[in-house]
């Protein structure tokens, strides 16, 4: 008998399966897909020897997440940082650019740069402790309550109709609408300009990095450190209820919360199984990946040294696309979120060959294939697109539902990204990892700090089921610890 068991081998609950497996304990993994990653998978889609990420892609949060800072990733994967972080180009050939120099990027926003400095120079010099801040459950008292304080005036300030008062010209409201679209919510908003203002103060803090061979490398390099802790991963294995499972002290469960409700409703008091039930997941996604016969040909060259690209346009028409989302429609020009890991990584794709990764937001549940309109919107920054493309491969948000229980009507995001949901995520509770079945724990994107390849979530889960039910405390996580 295990003393622990894991479902759902993705980066939260590998991470959790680490910690437990390093504390001491004997570790079962339970994965229903025939590979580990959940989001962080990488596979050839399309034609071998093009290496396609099937979900998440850039890994900003990664390396500054504390649980992976603690595991000590840079030194297990080999992440490339491209100078240029991300960009945000607009008609004509103009670009917003965001290098990981805070300087760099000022100087290069016109009129405007001054004030982009004094918006993110404060977050970036305490990044550590805006991280704190974020990748924790929101109702604890900060370690720092005055960068707490710095971030959440700034994230008043761009998350409310006062957004636009800082700046004159369109660059660099448009580098930070690129940024907080990532939420998939309505702008402007409290949650997004937060999940902005964290991924813009990475991007100069430490850059946006890209893991060399893919995002899969990331899963590889926890379940390496899980069995040579002990611990054994099972593929192939779906858990549709907690009987399913060999017995164990403590459970931890990568599900969301209709998984835990499809799994153990019955045994649940009322009151949770109704906050469970009322868990409100948001909007959905359309991946395309392309391979490509050249690079991207951008009007703005310097589009080509950028690792992420945000396509949108201005700062309104960001925000036009995310609101009609919101309110249920399919954008005639979303905002485009793409990614081009082999411009920086040529075991992506053979010589000559690019690999490009993109998706757009669109309605819960939608099952329009959005390829033609991605590609448009490409075309728009990037005249003679549709010539180098060979070949293109879309998921639904349908079908990323069906690829991932976690990803309800294609929320990878495992919830709705809004001020409400980041508190009651799934429950309001100081420790809202635990439920009320003894040594049962969630430990999905579900639970706080929310959505990113952080391994968080798994983290605090395995932190409180060690202290809970095993009196242990948390072992150390590096490469030289014993």
């Amino acid at each position: 008998m295990p003393d622990v068991v894991v479902v759902g081998a993705g980066p939260n609950g590998l991470a959790a399966a680490v910690v437990m497996a390093r504390a001491g304990l004997s570790v079962e993994l339970f994965e229903a897909g025939p590979s580990i990653g959940g989001g962080t998978r990488t596979s050839e889609l399309m034609q071998p020897g093009h290496f396609h990420d099937i979900c998440s892609a850039v890994h900003p949060m990664a390396v500054a997440s504390p649980f992976f800072k603690a595991f000590e990733l840079f030194r297990r994967v080999n992440l490339i940082t491209p100078e240029l972080s991300y960009a945000s180009p607009l008609d004509g050939g103009r670009a917003a650019l965001a290098y990981r120099s805070l300087d760099r990027t000022a100087e290069e926003l016109g009129r405007d740069g001054g004030a982009y400095r004094k918006l993110m120079a404060p977050l970036v010099q305490r990044i550590d402790d805006v991280m704190d801040f974020t990748q924790n459950q929101l109702l604890r008292i900060p370690r720092n309550p005055l960068a707490a304080g710095i971030f959440g005036l700034r994230t008043l300030e761009q998350g409310s109709r006062l957004w636009n008062t800082r700046f004159r010209e369109e660059l660099a409201p448009a580098l930070l609408a690129g940024v907080a679209a990532h939420a998939i919510s309505h702008q402007p908003s409290l949650a997004a300009s937060g999940g902005g203002l964290m991924l813009g103060a990475l991007g100069h803090a430490g850059g946006w990095p890209i893991p060399e061979g893919g995002s899969a490398s990331i899963a590889a390099a926890l379940a390496e450190d899980l069995a040579a802790h002990g611990g054994a991963i099972h593929t192939d294995a779906p858990i549709d209820r907690l009987e399913d499972l060999p017995p164990a002290r403590a459970t931890l469960l990568n599900v969301a919360p209709q998984g835990l409700l499809n799994m153990a409703g019955h045994a649940l008091p009322t009151g949770y199984r109704a906050a469970l039930e009322s868990f409100r997941y948001g909007n959905g996604s359309c991946k395309v990946d392309f391979i490509l016969s050249g690079p991207v040909p951008w009007t703005a060259p310097e589009l080509a040294n950028a690792g992420t690209v945000h396509l949108g346009g201005t700062r309104a028409e960001v925000a036009r696309s995310e609101n009609e989302v919101s309110a249920g429609k399919h954008p005639e020009r979303p905002y485009v979120l793409v990614a081009q890991q082999s411009r920086f990584d040529s075991s992506r794709a053979p010589s000559g060959r690019h690999t490009l990764w993109a998706y757009c937001h669109v309605p819960a549940g939608s099952t329009r294939d959005m390829t033609e309109t991605v590609t448009a919107q490409v075309e728009r920054f990037a005249p003679g697109f549709r010539d180098v493309v060979v070949e293109s491969r879309a998921i639904t948000a349908a079908g990323l539902a069906q690829y991932n229980r976690n990803y309800v009507g294609g929320d990878f995001s495992a919830g709705s990204m809004d001020m409400l949901n980041l508190v009651q995520r799934p429950v309001v509770s100081p420790v809202p990892w635990r439920t009320p079945l003894r040594g049962i724990y969630l430990c999905s994107s579900s639970t706080p700090p929310g959505p990113g390849v952080t391994g968080m979530p798994g983290y605090h889960a395995a932190k409180h089921a060690l202290q809970d039910i095993f009196a242990l405390p948390v072992p150390a996580l590096g490469l030289d610890a014993a």
